[in-house]
């Protein structure tokens, strides 16, 4: 067999390669062929006096781990003059387009959906994962998200960091005085708003009648990632056959416009900022000042809240040990509360349903752009090392895809796995076509949102076939975007 190198892979002139990315797989390639290939990438001779630009995300960068894993990896590989540097470019960078110019990152840190993406293009690499001691401390679950099938065989194109689902995020010291009388229902010892979304509704109508200027639950609605689990609540789902088939889409699919008039209803109890991203930006300091109760984010923002909210604290005089323990105590993250069977926040007594949510397996991969990918397979190895997960956890507070590491840090990320185990996490779709969902999602649940504060006679969205129709439209949208628009 031709040694197969990375011109062949990118341009095409070994028939196993080309096919891996392109998904035309030959009937006579075999699981030998693809190791093969992977291996000729990968020979394990690091390459030396080189420097990889990684491309991580935002939080990790502004809460300083990123410096302290690219300081840690340059020490433990100097001897190689292996360099890694921040690529300093966009965390929501296109590969696709600028990876062939030469403007890309040769590692990348970004969730399932976006690697994945990727893969038909060719502009990732099949990883020899089973070659990393992270391996076998992944659970299946989160390796399924970068795992590509062509013809019977298998590549995994990334390797998983942490798990990502939205989480509710509310202050503990916000709590009526009375809860425990009057908001805790079942004797339960929890609060009702954070076992239902109907309490919550209610504790928010309350909260800022008292005080116009306080809110309850707070969230930019315009965010597909967080609308849709409430949809997915009532039946609907992104793509047919487990999301591996695009042509049929599924968003208005069993009783979704119930979730549509959840959201609705929970958007008449906040401000208009929830129409745009304005409460994405500020829900950090608005929760930290007391304005805003409750909120829903994913776990690996836990430090951006906590920060802020230790930084609210000492500006009320507390000090810093103080403020810190004040933080510990009363900054909670947990699951998200259950929705009413029927989709009426107002229902009395109503049934409860298991609330979804979309969910996502934070990675890394490798372009197929790079020139050092043996540099780069030792940096992801670096960096998914028990020890630098469970830094990662300290500072990002992030539900970590290696079980050992999981075990040591504790929190929710057992549940996250229960979550993603019972369906309900519902994972975004690893397969091209996704890239096609997340405008008109946007654009209908930014059009619901205005809803709650249009005139009665400007409303849109006051019937059910009129919430059902909207949802229509959009995966009709999605539909032409994928089959009609290219």
């Amino acid at each position: 067999m031709k040694k197969i190198t990375r011109k062949d892979f990118l341009c095409g002139s070994a028939a196993s390669a080309v096919s891996f990315v392109l998904g035309m797989m030959p009937t006579v390639a075999s699981a030998s062929d693809a190791s093969a290939t992977t291996s000729a990438i990968f020979s394990g001779e690091l390459e030396t006096n080189v420097t990889i630009r990684v491309l991580e995300n935002d939080t990790a960068i502004e809460q300083g781990f990123f410096a302290q894993l690219i300081e840690a990896f340059n020490e433990a590989y100097a001897e190689y003059g292996i360099v890694a540097e921040d690529a300093n470019m966009d965390q929501y960078l296109d590969l696709a387009n600028d990876g062939p110019y030469g403007y890309g990152p040769d590692v990348l840190y970004q969730a399932n959906d976006v690697i994945m993406q990727y893969v038909e293009g060719r502009h990732v690499y099949p990883l020899p994962v089973e070659s990393l001691e992270c391996y076998e401390q992944i659970p299946e679950t989160a390796w399924a998200a970068y795992e590509a099938e062509l013809d019977g065989i298998t590549y995994t194109c990334g390797v998983p960091v942490n798990v990502q689902a939205p989480m509710l995020y509310y202050r503990k010291d916000l709590l009526p005085d009375d809860w425990e009388e009057n908001w805790d229902a079942n004797g339960s010892g929890v609060p009702d708003m954070m076992e239902s979304w109907s309490s919550m509704y209610q504790f928010s109508v309350a909260r800022h009648e008292e005080d116009s200027s306080l809110y309850g639950y707070m969230k930019s609605l315009n965010d597909t990632y967080f609308s849709s689990g409430f949809l997915f609540s009532y039946g609907a789902y992104v793509f047919g056959d487990n999301n591996t088939d695009p042509s049929d889409i599924g968003l208005a699919s069993g009783e979704a416009n119930k979730g549509v008039n959840v959201l609705l209803q929970l958007a008449s109890a906040m401000n208009e900022e929830c129409i745009d991203s304005t409460i994405t930006s500020n829900i950090y300091s608005k929760m930290a000042e007391g304005s805003y109760f409750a909120s829903i984010s994913t776990p690996d923002v836990y430090t951006t809240f906590y920060k802020e909210l230790v930084l609210a604290y000492e500006e009320e005089g507390m000090s810093e040990e103080e403020a810190q323990a004040a933080a510990d105590e009363n900054l909670v993250m947990t699951t998200l509360p259950q929705l009413p069977e029927s989709g009426d926040l107002t229902e009395e007594n109503p049934t409860l349903i298991d609330c979804k949510a979309m969910g996502g397996i934070n990675g890394y991969a490798i372009s197929a752009y790079t020139s050092a990918p043996n540099a780069c397979l030792a940096f992801i190895e670096f960096a998914t090392s028990y020890e630098q997960i469970v830094t990662r956890n300290e500072y990002l507070g992030i539900a970590p895809a290696r079980e050992d590491a999981a075990q040591a840090v504790g929190g929710i990320t057992e549940t996250l796995y229960e979550n993603l185990e019972n369906g309900n996490i519902v994972l975004m779709p690893s397969i091209t076509e996704v890239a096609q969902i997340w405008t008109p999602c946007e654009t209908f649940f930014t059009d619901l949102a205005k809803d709650a504060f249009r005139g009665d006679s400007e409303k849109k969205y006051t019937t059910e076939e009129a919430m059902q129709e909207g949802l229509e439209d959009v995966c009709q949208e999605i539909y032409d975007a994928i089959y009609t628009l290219q």
